[in-house]
C-alpha cells in the first residue's frame, strides 16, 4: 500500500485500532527526534545561536499545540455540562503541571550547560551523560501523553477529530527533530563518539511511543476523563516549557532569535492544528 497524502493516512489509521494508531504516532515522534539525531554524523558542531532558535520552535509548537489541541477541545467537551465549562480544563491543566513537578523532584537530570553538581531530582551515582539524556526524557512524557490523549479523543467521536490528532503529532514530530539535535550534538562535543551520541540522542525520545500508549489505554478506559486528560498533558508540556525550554533557550545570549523561533514553532503548529483540525 502507498500512502500518498493526508487522505490515505487518515484512511490507513482508520483501519487501525485507537491503541495501535498511538503507538504508530508515538514511534513517528520517536523517529524524528532519531532522524535529527543523525545529525551527528554529519556534523560536529552546531553554533549557539541555531541551537536556541531550535529550542525556541520546538517551544512555540508546544505552546500552540496546548491550547489549539488539547485546551481548547477540553473546553469546548465540558460545555453544555453540570459543571463550568472551564473546570475540568483548569483541574486537569495545573494537575498536568504539579505530575511533572512531581517527576522533576524525583527523576535524576541534568540540563546542558551545567556542571555535573547541579543535577536535579534524587541523588545518585549515575554518569553525566546519562543525566543529561533523562532531562530531555523528562520533556517526552508529556508529548506523548498528548499525542496518545488526542487519538484517544478521536476514538471517542466527540468534538474530536481523527485529522486534529494527526495535527497535533505532526506538529510533535515536526519539533523533535531539532530536539534530536540539540542532543546529541552537545554530547558529540563533549567527546562522545558519532555512534554513541546518536543512541543516546534517539533514545530519549524512546518513551514517546509507551507515554502516546499510556494516554489512550486511560481515556478509553474512563472516557469521562477525556477533556482532564486533555488538559493534563497541556499542563504537563506547559510546565517543560516555561520551566526547561524557554529559559534554557534564552541564556545563551540569542534571546530575540530565540523568540522569533518560538514565534514561528507557534505559528507552524497553529497553521497545522487549524488546517487539519
Amino acid at each position: 500500500m502507498y500512502i500518498r497524502g493526508v487522505g490515505d493516512i487518515i484512511y490507513f489509521l482508520q483501519q487501525l485500532h485507537p491503541l495501535e494508531q498511538a503507538l504508530l504516532a508515538g514511534i513517528f515522534t520517536w523517529g524524528m527526534t532519531a532522524l535529527g539525531a543523525a545529525s551527528v554524523f554529519f556534523t560536529r558542531e552546531v553554533s549557539r545561536k541555531v541551537l536556541d532558535s531550535m529550542l525556541g520552535f520546538t517551544a512555540g509548537v508546544m505552546i500552540a499545540a496546548s491550547y489549539w489541541s488539547l485546551l481548547a477541545p477540553a473546553i469546548e467537551m465540558s460545555e453544555g455540562r453540570s459543571i463550568p465549562a472551564w473546570l475540568p480544563a483548569v483541574l486537569g491543566f495545573l494537575l498536568g503541571g504539579l505530575f511533572l513537578r512531581g517527576i522533576d523532584k524525583i527523576l535524576p537530570h541534568l540540563q546542558f550547560g551545567s556542571a555535573t553538581e547541579a543535577a536535579e531530582g534524587l541523588k545518585t551515582s549515575w554518569r553525566r551523560n546519562t543525566l543529561l539524556v533523562l532531562a530531555v526524557t523528562l520533556h517526552n512524557i508529556p508529548e506523548g501523553l498528548a499525542v496518545g490523549v488526542a487519538f484517544g479523543a478521536a476514538a471517542s467521536g466527540y468534538m474530536y477529530s481523527l485529522p486534529a490528532a494527526i495535527a497535533l503529532t505532526t506538529g510533535i514530530g515536526i519539533q523533535n527533530f531539532p530536539e534530536g539535535l540539540v542532543v546529541s550534538v552537545p554530547l558529540r562535543r563533549e567527546g562522545m563518539s558519532c555512534f554513541k551520541s546518536f543512541n543516546y540522542g534517539q533514545a530519549s525520545a524512546i518513551v514517546e511511543p509507551i507515554a502516546s500508549v499510556i494516554g489512550v489505554a486511560a481515556v478509553m478506559l474512563v472516557r469521562p476523563i477525556l477533556p482532564y486528560a486533555l488538559a493534563f498533558a497541556a499542563g504537563a508540556m506547559i510546565f517543560v516549557v516555561v520551566e526547561e525550554i524557554i529559559p534554557e533557550s534564552q541564556h545563551g545570549g540569542n534571546a530575540p532569535l530565540a523568540t522569533i523561533g518560538t514565534m514561528i514553532g507557534f505559528s507552524v503548529m497553529m497553521v497545522l492544528d487549524v488546517a487539519f483540525g
